[in-house]
């Protein structure tokens, strides 16, 4: 890190707009000197007391509480002061004034959480933690969320880590004695190692996927042809008319898209127009928005009537969804059919039936939904994760899965050591223990000011 980290910032650390309180934040060696010049005698330490707030000319501008904490018992392991004050914006703005006047720089986006990453009193993992939190859109992912800032994820990874530190260390010290008749590497303990190491691994894929889905959800688009219901389903997924629904083919002809939480799955539903061959140029574009759509879901709900079933139509554009995409059966108005709603299966396909005008057959596939998430119904235990988390557990199992070909070889050991070394940097990436500048600009630019 740069000089920077040894100034002291200063951030609103409350939402922007109105509210009852508004908090002042203050990290780093002037902290208390500013505070004490903003509001006069500090004090003690975890004790909250009622002040005076001065303005940058000395004028009297808030009354509220001040509370410091001493270095390294803070958040950021420096000395913290927080001043809570009233949460108008020309108040805050003020005292912010009065901290730069006084010393202080306004904090980057991230920089208190950066600083408590680099004194130690947080890891990289908990770190973004925070932020996850802050961005939680359902009950289960707040759980998560505080399930990994509370250590769980990291804890998880440290052992996994110790594990593959004690592979190393027996493979490098195999290789310091290999002009010794005895053949190390061939050790039942270090295949035995090995494979433990991996079952620990994709357990903790498992998990940190569903910590992923929880806190970055699923795009979902809704597909078929005209008037079999797409937009009916949305409005009853969403909860709300969000939609316009009519009887006329091609009603819907631009792209809509509805974030809402389902089962506590974030989801991005687009909804889309009717596909069909047209001559009418703005439903002619409304499809090939959607087709551009279809390429940036991860699910396709694929629509179509009960009662008629999957038509030569249905097939044709199945065919030309994308392969990226995972995809339901949806066969709607079951009412009109007669058929009894939920799973079944359709030439030689899994499906689901439902009625999307009254509801029916909806939990299940909520259920299908979900399950195509890979979230569990228990998700006891799960704790948020990011892509950057699963792409280091990737990572890390394609460099074990090598280090166990090299092995296997028999005179590759040397080779062997370095995929369990890469392995073992590859999991340090997750919790900070081995990062890089561009990491950690890269992590803590996504936070807000004042975190």
């Amino acid at each position: 890190m740069s000089d920077r980290s040894v100034d002291t910032i200063a951030a609103i650390a409350t939402a922007p707009g109105r509210g009852a309180v508004g908090i002042l934040r203050l990290s780093g060696p002037l902290a208390f000197v500013i505070a004490e010049k903003m509001s006069g005698a500090l004090p003690a330490p975890r004790t909250a007391a009622l002040r005076f707030f001065h303005d940058a000319q000395g004028e009297r501008c808030d009354r509220g509480l001040v509370l410091c904490f001493d270095a390294p018992r803070s958040y950021t392991g420096e000395a913290v002061v927080e001043m809570q004050g009233h949460g108008g914006p020309a108040v805050l703005d003020l005292l912010l004034g009065a901290a730069c006047a006084h010393g202080a720089r306004i904090a980057r986006p991230g920089e208190f959480s950066e600083r408590a990453f680099l004194n130690g009193r947080l890891d990289l993992a908990q770190a973004e933690a925070v932020a996850d939190l802050i961005d939680a859109s359902s009950r289960a992912a707040v759980l998560a969320a505080h399930r990994a800032l509370d250590g769980e994820f990291s804890l998880r990874v440290l052992t996994l880590a110790r594990r593959l530190l004690d592979l190393r260390v027996f493979v490098e010290g195999a290789l310091d004695f290999s002009d010794e008749d005895i053949d190390w590497l061939s050790d039942a303990q270090l295949g035995q190692g090995l494979t433990d190491a991996e079952v620990e691994l994709s357990r903790l894929l498992a998990q940190a996927s569903q910590g992923r889905r929880l806190r970055d959800g699923m795009v979902v688009a809704i597909a078929g042809r005209p008037n079999v219901g797409k937009s009916t389903l949305l409005n009853r997924l969403a909860r709300a008319e969000v939609a316009i629904v009519s009887e006329i083919p091609g009603t819907t002809r631009d792209v809509l898209r509805e974030h809402l939480v389902l089962d506590d799955l974030p989801l991005t539903m687009v909804d889309t127009a009717g596909l069909r061959d047209t001559q009418d140029p703005v439903e002619a574009e409304g499809i090939r928005r959607a087709w551009q759509a279809f390429e940036r879901a991860e699910l396709a709900l694929f629509v179509a009537e009960d009662a008629a079933g999957l038509t030569e139509a249905d097939r044709a554009l199945l065919a030309q969804l994308p392969s990226t995409a995972r995809q339901i059966l949806v066969f709607n108005k079951c009412d009109l059919s007669g058929a009894a709603s939920g799973a079944f299966v359709r030439e030689g396909r899994d499906a689901l039936r439902i009625c999307a005008a009254t509801g029916e057959g909806l939990d299940a596939l909520r259920a299908a939904i979900r399950a195509t998430a890979g979230l569990d119904e228990q998700m006891e235990g799960v704790f948020s994760a990011r892509a950057r988390h699963l792409d280091a557990l990737h990572q890390t199992q394609r460099h074990l899965q090598a280090a166990r070909m090299q092995l296997g070889l028999g005179t590759a050991a040397e080779l062997a050591a370095e995929e369990l070394r890469l392995a073992h940097d590859a999991l340090g990436t997750i919790t900070g223990r081995t990062t890089t500048e561009d990491l950690l600009g890269a992590v803590f630019s996504r936070f807000c000011i004042g975190k």
